[in-house]
């Protein structure tokens, strides 16, 4: 089963979006989602469960949560914003897929593993180049990637 995980959209899907996660079973975005809108254009590519970042004051519950916890493929996923929401679970979950630094990580500490798609969105904060992720789930174990949006950068 192929994830597409996207965050910090801040309102807006580059085109690039629709074919780094073209063919994925599902999309999880990881909150300052921006909008009904970019969740409509998202699932134009796969169905999508968001949770709300600190930027989206009007996306409240029970449709964006702060954070969820789900099982998908035999894999234990915990999908929040900000990666303070992820401290001291228990159990621990097999991956923590968070955004809110603008920053890509796919980096195992521990037996978790960590994974933040980057930045999607307008430009907000510093220079960095704009990605996604893709996690392939199969069998109880994940591999994840981030996947550079080429042409797009931060101004």
């Amino acid at each position: 089963m192929r994830i597409g995980v996207i965050a910090d959209t801040h309102g807006w899907v580059p085109p690039e979006v629709f074919t780094a996660l073209a063919g994925v079973s599902l999309i999880l975005h990881a909150g300052d989602i921006g909008g009904e809108k970019v969740i409509a254009e998202l699932e134009a590519i796969a169905r999508v469960v968001a949770v709300r970042g600190n930027t989206d004051g009007d996306l409240g519950p029970p449709r964006y949560p702060d954070t969820r916890r789900l099982t998908l493929a035999g894999v234990d996923l915990f999908l929040c914003h900000e990666p303070t929401r992820a401290a001291g679970l228990t159990p621990p979950p097999d991956v923590i897929i968070h955004g809110h630094t603008h920053q890509a990580r796919n980096e195992r500490v521990g037996e978790t593993l960590w994974f933040n798609p980057g930045t999607a969105g307008k430009p907000q904060f510093n220079r960095r180049a704009l990605s996604v992720g893709v996690l392939t789930l199969e069998d109880g174990r994940v591999t994840a990637e981030i996947v550079a949006l080429e042409g797009q950068e931060r101004a």
